[in-house]
């Protein structure tokens, strides 16, 4: 499992996780799409702005792989913001590459970046 150097590992004061320390001995947790409701809790929201503002810092439109990246928190924005690169692509791999589609980032996180 590629561990992401610099990315940060939770949202500050929470706990928000991001990345994970070690990989499942049992396999990656597969990525699912999750539904977010409009009644989400602020501190949700936040997590969710500050992660895609570090996907936006460390990766750009570039693909990346998934390596240590939380599947919960990834999964938030999965299938929206955050992309399949690989087809076909498998939800269950450390080493499944994806990518962040800057234009639904900004319309969903207007706030998270300067998307320019």
């Amino acid at each position: 499992m590629l561990k992401h150097r610099g990315f940060p590992g939770r949202l500050p004061g929470t706990d928000f996780q991001f990345t994970l320390r070690r990989a499942n001995p049992k396999g990656a947790t597969p990525l699912e799409r999750r539904e977010r409701h409009s009644d989400r809790k602020p501190a949700d929201r936040r997590a969710d702005v500050a992660f895609v503002a570090a996907l936006w810092e460390n990766f750009g439109d570039q693909p990346f792989e998934r390596g240590n990246l939380d599947a919960g928190r990834l999964s938030w924005l999965f299938g929206r913001e955050v992309v399949p690169y690989d087809d076909p692509f498998d939800a269950a791999n450390y080493e499944a590459m994806l990518t962040l589609d800057p234009r639904a980032a900004a319309m969903a996180f207007p706030d998270a970046t300067d998307w320019g």
